[in-house]
Protein backbone atom coordinates (compact mmCIF):
# COMPACT_ATOMS: atom_id res chain seq x y z
CA UNK A 1 0.00 0.00 0.00
CA UNK A 2 1.01 3.39 -0.45
CA UNK A 3 -0.54 4.70 2.48
CA UNK A 4 -0.95 3.69 6.12
CA UNK A 5 -2.90 4.40 9.12
CA UNK A 6 -0.15 3.82 11.99
CA UNK A 7 1.99 7.38 12.50
CA UNK A 8 5.09 7.35 14.78
CA UNK A 9 5.65 10.85 15.98
CA UNK A 10 8.01 12.32 18.68
CA UNK A 11 6.96 15.15 21.40
CA UNK A 12 9.48 17.72 21.69
CA UNK A 13 11.20 18.36 25.03
CA UNK A 14 14.01 20.75 24.09
CA UNK A 15 12.88 22.02 20.32
CA UNK A 16 14.35 25.46 19.27
CA UNK A 17 15.97 26.71 16.00
CA UNK A 18 18.99 24.50 15.06
CA UNK A 19 22.05 26.30 14.39
CA UNK A 20 23.14 23.11 12.83
CA UNK A 21 20.48 22.81 10.05
CA UNK A 22 20.33 26.44 9.74
CA UNK A 23 22.69 26.44 6.85
CA UNK A 24 21.33 24.77 4.67
CA UNK A 25 17.64 24.81 5.40
CA UNK A 26 16.36 28.04 4.18
CA UNK A 27 13.00 27.74 5.37
CA UNK A 28 13.98 28.36 8.68
CA UNK A 29 13.30 31.85 10.30
CA UNK A 30 14.80 32.90 14.15
CA UNK A 31 12.04 34.24 15.55
CA UNK A 32 12.23 36.94 18.75
CA UNK A 33 11.09 34.39 21.61
CA UNK A 34 13.80 32.56 24.56
CA UNK A 35 13.77 28.58 24.10
CA UNK A 36 11.59 27.85 27.09
CA UNK A 37 9.00 29.68 24.94
CA UNK A 38 9.29 28.33 21.68
CA UNK A 39 9.55 25.07 22.97
CA UNK A 40 6.19 25.35 24.78
CA UNK A 41 4.20 26.47 21.55
CA UNK A 42 6.12 23.92 19.76
CA UNK A 43 4.60 20.86 22.16
CA UNK A 44 1.10 23.22 22.05
CA UNK A 45 1.45 22.83 18.24
CA UNK A 46 2.06 19.21 18.41
CA UNK A 47 -0.10 18.02 20.71
CA UNK A 48 -3.13 20.19 18.89
CA UNK A 49 -2.10 18.53 15.49
CA UNK A 50 -1.70 14.56 17.01
CA UNK A 51 -5.32 15.50 18.34
CA UNK A 52 -6.32 16.37 14.88
CA UNK A 53 -5.26 12.75 13.33
CA UNK A 54 -6.69 10.88 16.28
CA UNK A 55 -10.18 12.49 16.11
CA UNK A 56 -10.42 11.17 12.60
CA UNK A 57 -9.20 7.71 13.42
CA UNK A 58 -5.49 7.73 12.91
CA UNK A 59 -3.19 5.73 14.60
CA UNK A 60 -0.61 8.01 16.13
CA UNK A 61 2.47 6.26 18.60
CA UNK A 62 3.40 9.07 20.43
CA UNK A 63 7.06 9.09 21.89
CA UNK A 64 8.09 11.56 24.17
CA UNK A 65 11.57 13.02 23.62
CA UNK A 66 14.16 13.29 26.38
CA UNK A 67 16.35 15.95 27.71
CA UNK A 68 19.23 14.26 27.32
CA UNK A 69 21.26 14.11 24.69
CA UNK A 70 19.93 17.38 22.93
CA UNK A 71 18.20 17.10 19.58
CA UNK A 72 15.93 20.15 19.08
CA UNK A 73 14.58 18.56 15.70
CA UNK A 74 13.47 15.32 17.07
CA UNK A 75 9.87 16.30 16.04
CA UNK A 76 11.29 15.56 12.83
CA UNK A 77 11.70 11.65 12.83
CA UNK A 78 11.19 10.45 9.39
CA UNK A 79 14.74 11.79 8.79
CA UNK A 80 16.44 9.17 10.60
CA UNK A 81 14.25 5.96 10.01
CA UNK A 82 11.79 4.35 8.01
CA UNK A 83 9.53 1.28 8.29
CA UNK A 84 8.26 -1.31 5.54
CA UNK A 85 5.97 -3.67 5.06
CA UNK A 86 8.49 -6.85 4.76
CA UNK A 87 9.64 -5.71 8.11
CA UNK A 88 12.38 -3.78 7.44
CA UNK A 89 13.83 -0.86 9.13
CA UNK A 90 16.12 2.00 7.23
CA UNK A 91 18.39 3.84 9.45
CA UNK A 92 19.94 7.25 7.92
CA UNK A 93 22.51 9.09 8.15
CA UNK A 94 22.18 12.34 9.45
CA UNK A 95 23.80 15.85 8.11
CA UNK A 96 24.02 17.82 11.55
CA UNK A 97 25.61 16.28 14.49
CA UNK A 98 23.51 16.94 17.09
CA UNK A 99 20.46 15.43 14.75
CA UNK A 100 22.18 11.57 15.07
CA UNK A 101 21.56 11.70 18.66
CA UNK A 102 17.59 11.46 17.51
CA UNK A 103 18.54 7.59 16.76
CA UNK A 104 17.38 6.05 19.54
CA UNK A 105 16.70 2.08 19.72
CA UNK A 106 14.00 2.07 22.64
CA UNK A 107 11.60 3.12 19.18
CA UNK A 108 12.23 -0.22 18.27
CA UNK A 109 11.39 -1.82 21.65
CA UNK A 110 8.28 0.48 21.53
CA UNK A 111 6.60 -0.33 18.39
CA UNK A 112 7.63 -4.43 18.77
CA UNK A 113 5.50 -3.55 22.22
CA UNK A 114 2.65 -1.84 20.06
CA UNK A 115 2.12 -4.88 17.99
CA UNK A 116 4.56 -5.09 15.47
CA UNK A 117 7.28 -6.98 14.00
CA UNK A 118 10.80 -6.04 12.97
CA UNK A 119 12.44 -8.58 10.74
CA UNK A 120 15.34 -6.77 9.92
CA UNK A 121 17.61 -3.49 10.25
CA UNK A 122 19.47 -1.52 7.20
CA UNK A 123 21.73 0.62 8.93
CA UNK A 124 23.84 3.51 6.59
CA UNK A 125 24.93 5.54 9.51
CA UNK A 126 28.21 4.78 8.99
CA UNK A 127 28.28 7.19 6.00
CA UNK A 128 28.56 10.12 8.18
CA UNK A 129 31.82 9.12 8.87
CA UNK A 130 32.89 9.78 5.21
CA UNK A 131 30.72 13.07 4.45
CA UNK A 132 27.90 11.60 3.19
CA UNK A 133 24.35 11.52 3.96
CA UNK A 134 20.94 10.34 3.22
CA UNK A 135 17.78 11.82 5.60
CA UNK A 136 15.32 9.35 5.46
CA UNK A 137 12.08 9.92 3.90
CA UNK A 138 12.90 13.71 3.52
CA UNK A 139 15.51 13.20 1.39
CA UNK A 140 13.78 10.20 -0.45
CA UNK A 141 9.85 10.30 -1.66
CA UNK A 142 9.05 6.56 -2.03
CA UNK A 143 5.98 5.24 -4.34
CA UNK A 144 5.74 1.94 -2.88
CA UNK A 145 2.87 0.83 -5.57
CA UNK A 146 4.92 1.21 -8.45
CA UNK A 147 8.51 0.96 -6.39
CA UNK A 148 10.33 4.03 -7.12
CA UNK A 149 11.94 6.41 -5.16
CA UNK A 150 12.09 10.04 -6.06
CA UNK A 151 15.14 11.86 -4.75
CA UNK A 152 16.55 15.36 -5.07
CA UNK A 153 19.93 15.82 -4.59
CA UNK A 154 21.38 17.77 -2.18
CA UNK A 155 24.46 18.44 1.19
CA UNK A 156 21.47 16.08 2.98
CA UNK A 157 20.91 13.40 0.11
CA UNK A 158 23.88 11.63 -1.71
CA UNK A 159 23.58 9.82 -5.09
CA UNK A 160 25.98 6.91 -4.33
CA UNK A 161 23.73 6.25 -1.40
CA UNK A 162 20.34 7.23 -2.58
CA UNK A 163 21.35 4.08 -5.09
CA UNK A 164 22.28 1.96 -2.77
CA UNK A 165 19.07 2.48 -0.89
CA UNK A 166 17.03 1.85 -4.04
CA UNK A 167 19.04 -1.82 -4.81
CA UNK A 168 18.64 -2.66 -1.41
CA UNK A 169 15.06 -2.31 -1.08
CA UNK A 170 14.30 -2.79 -4.78
CA UNK A 171 13.19 0.09 -6.21
CA UNK A 172 13.82 2.20 -9.34
CA UNK A 173 15.80 5.59 -8.72
CA UNK A 174 14.12 9.31 -10.00
CA UNK A 175 17.33 11.47 -9.69
CA UNK A 176 16.78 15.47 -9.83
CA UNK A 177 18.18 18.79 -8.44
CA UNK A 178 15.75 20.78 -7.18
CA UNK A 179 16.73 24.27 -6.56
CA UNK A 180 14.98 27.52 -4.50
CA UNK A 181 15.73 31.41 -4.93
CA UNK A 182 17.86 32.71 -1.67
CA UNK A 183 19.30 36.03 -2.29
CA UNK A 184 19.43 36.30 -5.63
CA UNK A 185 20.81 32.79 -6.17
CA UNK A 186 19.41 29.25 -7.45
CA UNK A 187 20.74 26.95 -4.19
CA UNK A 188 19.62 23.14 -4.08
CA UNK A 189 16.42 22.36 -1.32
CA UNK A 190 17.18 20.56 1.42
CA UNK A 191 14.69 17.86 1.65
CA UNK A 192 12.79 16.42 -1.64
CA UNK A 193 9.55 16.46 0.62
CA UNK A 194 9.70 20.00 0.56
CA UNK A 195 8.83 20.41 -2.94
CA UNK A 196 7.01 16.80 -3.58
CA UNK A 197 4.20 15.13 -1.58
CA UNK A 198 3.03 11.56 -3.41
CA UNK A 199 -0.23 10.38 -2.54
CA UNK A 200 -2.30 6.83 -4.19
CA UNK A 201 -3.22 8.63 -7.51
CA UNK A 202 -2.07 12.38 -7.21
CA UNK A 203 1.01 14.44 -6.68
CA UNK A 204 1.79 18.20 -5.19
CA UNK A 205 4.80 19.12 -6.65
CA UNK A 206 6.81 22.27 -7.21
CA UNK A 207 8.23 21.35 -10.64
CA UNK A 208 9.22 24.68 -11.28
CA UNK A 209 12.15 24.08 -8.57
CA UNK A 210 13.64 21.56 -11.41
CA UNK A 211 15.45 23.94 -13.14
CA UNK A 212 16.75 21.59 -15.28
CA UNK A 213 14.02 20.70 -18.47
CA UNK A 214 14.94 17.30 -18.94
CA UNK A 215 14.64 16.28 -15.25
CA UNK A 216 11.78 18.29 -15.00
CA UNK A 217 10.25 16.24 -17.89
CA UNK A 218 11.68 13.08 -16.51
CA UNK A 219 10.07 13.60 -12.99
CA UNK A 220 6.79 14.20 -14.74
CA UNK A 221 6.60 11.72 -17.24
CA UNK A 222 7.47 8.82 -14.44
CA UNK A 223 4.23 10.42 -12.65
CA UNK A 224 1.95 10.80 -15.44
CA UNK A 225 2.62 7.10 -16.59
CA UNK A 226 1.95 6.21 -13.28
CA UNK A 227 -1.43 7.57 -13.03
CA UNK A 228 -0.63 10.23 -11.47
CA UNK A 229 -2.64 13.24 -11.16
CA UNK A 230 -0.04 16.63 -11.18
CA UNK A 231 -0.95 19.36 -9.27
CA UNK A 232 1.07 22.09 -9.06
CA UNK A 233 2.42 24.79 -6.89
CA UNK A 234 4.06 27.84 -6.87
CA UNK A 235 7.60 28.51 -4.85
CA UNK A 236 5.78 31.04 -2.91
CA UNK A 237 3.44 28.07 -1.93
CA UNK A 238 6.13 25.68 -1.24
CA UNK A 239 7.24 28.60 0.97
CA UNK A 240 4.24 28.22 2.97
CA UNK A 241 4.97 24.35 2.88
CA UNK A 242 2.47 23.32 0.49
CA UNK A 243 4.62 20.70 -0.93
CA UNK A 244 4.86 19.12 2.72
CA UNK A 245 1.84 17.18 2.39
CA UNK A 246 1.23 13.63 3.48
CA UNK A 247 -1.77 11.01 2.38
CA UNK A 248 -2.84 8.73 5.58
CA UNK A 249 -5.89 6.56 6.29
CA UNK A 250 -8.01 7.42 9.34
CA UNK A 251 -11.08 5.26 10.57
CA UNK A 252 -12.81 3.25 7.68
CA UNK A 253 -9.84 3.56 5.74
CA UNK A 254 -11.34 7.05 5.05
CA UNK A 255 -8.33 9.00 3.10
CA UNK A 256 -6.93 12.16 4.28
CA UNK A 257 -4.59 14.74 3.24
CA UNK A 258 -2.48 16.14 6.06
CA UNK A 259 -0.96 19.30 6.09
CA UNK A 260 -0.34 22.69 8.23
CA UNK A 261 -2.44 25.53 8.46
CA UNK A 262 -0.03 27.78 6.64
CA UNK A 263 0.04 25.15 3.52
CA UNK A 264 -3.55 25.00 3.75
CA UNK A 265 -4.49 28.81 3.62
CA UNK A 266 -1.59 29.35 0.46
CA UNK A 267 -3.51 26.93 -1.47
CA UNK A 268 -6.10 28.20 -4.13
CA UNK A 269 -9.53 27.75 -4.09
CA UNK A 270 -8.99 25.23 -7.39
CA UNK A 271 -5.87 23.44 -5.90
CA UNK A 272 -8.00 22.62 -2.74
CA UNK A 273 -10.79 21.07 -4.77
CA UNK A 274 -8.16 19.15 -7.17
CA UNK A 275 -7.29 17.96 -3.62
CA UNK A 276 -10.23 16.84 -2.22
CA UNK A 277 -11.38 15.46 -5.36
CA UNK A 278 -9.22 12.85 -4.15
CA UNK A 279 -9.44 12.97 -0.50
CA UNK A 280 -10.41 14.89 2.84
CA UNK A 281 -8.02 17.33 3.61
CA UNK A 282 -6.81 18.15 7.35
CA UNK A 283 -4.87 20.56 8.28
CA UNK A 284 -3.20 22.23 12.10
CA UNK A 285 -1.63 24.63 12.75
CA UNK A 286 2.27 24.24 12.92
CA UNK A 287 3.55 27.93 12.66
CA UNK A 288 6.45 27.98 15.53
CA UNK A 289 7.34 24.22 14.59
CA UNK A 290 7.53 25.69 10.69
CA UNK A 291 9.58 28.98 11.46
CA UNK A 292 12.16 27.70 13.74
CA UNK A 293 12.48 23.91 12.68
CA UNK A 294 12.20 24.39 8.56
CA UNK A 295 9.81 21.74 8.17
CA UNK A 296 6.21 21.07 8.60
CA UNK A 297 3.32 18.26 9.07
CA UNK A 298 4.70 16.08 6.72
CA UNK A 299 8.47 15.64 8.67
CA UNK A 300 6.65 15.09 11.70
CA UNK A 301 4.72 11.93 10.66
CA UNK A 302 7.41 8.68 10.24
CA UNK A 303 5.01 5.86 8.91
CA UNK A 304 4.89 2.81 10.48
CA UNK A 305 4.04 -0.01 7.69
CA UNK A 306 5.40 -2.74 9.38
CA UNK A 307 3.10 -5.98 9.51
CA UNK A 308 1.43 -6.90 12.90
CA UNK A 309 3.13 -9.44 14.84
Amino acid sequence: MQITNTILMIRPVSFRMNEQTAVNNYFMEDIDLKNLEINQKAQEEFDAFVSVLKNKGVNVIVVQDTKEPDTPDSVFPNNWISFHSNGTVGVYPMFAENRRNERREDIFEILEQSGFKINDVVDYTSAEEEGFYLEGTGSILLDRVNKKAYCALSERADEDLFIEFCEDFDFFPVIFTANQSVDGKRLPIYHTNVMMALAEDFVVICSATIDDKKERKNVLDHLKNDGKEIISITEQQMHHFAGNMLQVLGSDDKRYMVMSSAAYHSLSPEQITQIENHCAILHSSLQTIETCGGGSARCMMAEVFLPKS
